[in-house]
């Protein structure tokens, strides 16, 4: 048996799917290839249709090699024996799951935009995808769907190996199945035309099944109706001031760029590495997903570029901290928000000196591929809860690094993203450190943990 392409296949398990007679179904289809299948069955059913995000975890030596799975609502679906074999151990796992989490988040936002999450408490979920090889990715989809409150699921595949059909019979309440041979191979040979879906095809067909259907009302939002349901989605990031500044310290201007979200909790200040500027991409990509987060943001030069002429100004850290610790007065004037620092390579050391001042009154220090040991002694007076992440490729840095996190007395973390060089250029390596430092400043910026000193 072999399927045309996957909108016939999607035709055929419609018509089995519908046999079940459900109650008050929605259609929540695995993207990519799962959605043109998922959208004839939500079609047959009259059933309004939505994503259901599920990333596998690969081996990082080996990423086609799955060791489990992720999904939305912090659901994560291990392989215990996969995990031995590739001898895993928690930091490379949580590496690997901070870069597929971004990237989960990254697609829900591209497939529905600012549109709500259906609800699914207490309603009938058919989780759809175009065939099954493993399971681990529709184990945490039933997962995901049982945890948002669904009341049933039902899984519904045109093609799954008869091993992985039966391991999740006890997934889910009912597994709809229209082929499963002995003899598998993988889901595409079951199809005449496998050809990768696009996300473009995605967003068409959620949108066309969403016109169609007449739009989700408020009470089939999630956390829109009177039920008090929760959506799995980010609420809206409030309207931002964004505008250039240029303040004057030690007699010269420096020029930055300071984002305020509505409501923002705290300004975390940017103290680039030598060599680069408040045009960073790199530091300019993390304040974006820092601002996304709610958190103000102020990117500024240290140097003038007449200083920056001369090398030896930006190795000098007592200078570029005492900029630091001007630019954040000036900061204090103008606004009276609590303070963070994220400093890179040198600003790193800059923003650990400034910190370290017996006045300073920083709430938290993230360092990005940092060099805290030209901190020096000031390590030991530091007392603002400070978070080094390091690539996993960076070993002269990251063996700097654990020595100095040795000498620091304040509350201090140090997280490794597994196979990343110095400037964190890998697929997926800069969004893990967006997502480690979003974590610490939002924990240090909380109500909680100012009312208990941090």
């Amino acid at each position: 048996m072999r399927f045309a392409d996957r909108t016939t296949a999607g035709i055929q398990l419609a018509g089995e799917v519908a046999r079940l007679r459900l109650d008050d179904p929605v259609v929540l289809g695995l993207p990519r290839g799962g959605i043109p299948v998922a959208y004839q069955v939500a079609r047959v059913l009259g059933a309004p249709l939505d994503v259901i995000a599920v990333r596998k975890l690969g081996v990082p030596s080996r990423p086609e090699l799955g060791f489990g799975a992720i999904g939305e609502g912090g659901v994560r679906i291990l392989n215990d024996d996969v995990v031995r074999a590739a001898r895993l151990g928690p930091r490379e796992r949580a590496a690997v799951e901070l870069a597929e989490r971004t990237a989960l988040d990254g697609r829900l936002r591209a497939y529905r935009a600012e549109r709500p999450s259906t609800a699914l408490t207490g309603r009938t979920v058919v989780i759809v995808d175009d065939g099954i090889a493993t399971g681990s990715t529709a184990s945490a989809a039933c997962e995901v769907a049982r945890a948002r409150g669904a009341a049933q699921v039902v899984l519904a595949i045109p093609v799954a190996p008869p091993g992985a059909v039966a391991e999740l019979s006890g997934e889910a309440d009912e597994v709809v199945c229209l082929y499963s041979p002995d003899y598998f191979g993988s889901v595409g040979q079951w199809y005449t035309d496998f050809s990768q879906t696009s996300d473009a095809e995605v967003i068409e067909l959620l949108n066309d099944r969403l016109a169609s259907s007449g739009g989700p009302t408020k009470s089939a939002m999630e956390g829109t109706g009177t039920g008090g349901g929760r959506t799995d989605d980010a609420p809206p990031v409030a309207p931002a001031l964004e505008r250039e500044v240029e303040m004057t310290v030690d007699g010269r201007k420096l020029p930055g760029n300071l984002t305020l979200p509505d409501g923002a909790p705290g300004v975390v200040v940017f103290a680039h590495g030598s060599g680069s500027s408040r045009h960073s991409p790199r530091n300019r990509s993390v304040a974006e997903r820092l601002n996304g987060a709610g958190l103000g943001t102020l990117l500024f030069d240290l140097l003038t570029p007449e200083e920056e002429r001369d090398r030896a100004n930006v190795f000098d850290i007592p200078l570029l901290a005492r900029r630091l610790t001007l630019v954040t007065a000036w900061l204090g004037a103008e606004h009276a928000l609590p303070v963070c620092y994220f400093g890179a390579s040198t600003g790193a050391a800059a923003a650990l000196l400034s910190a370290a001042e017996p006045h300073a009154d920083i709430k938290a220090v993230v360092c990005r591929g940092g060099r805290p040991d030209l901190a020096a002694d000031a390590l030991t007076d530091v007392r603002a809860p400070t978070l080094l992440i390091v690539g996993g490729a960076d070993t002269q840095v990251l063996d700097l690094n654990r020595r100095a996190a040795g000498r620091m007395h304040c509350e201090h973390r140090l997280d490794v993203v597994a196979g990343a060089t110095h400037l964190f250029e890998e697929p997926g390596a800069l969004e893990a450190v967006a997502d480690l430092a979003r974590e610490w400043l939002t924990e240090h910026l909380s109500p909680s943990a100012q009312r208990a000193g941090h």
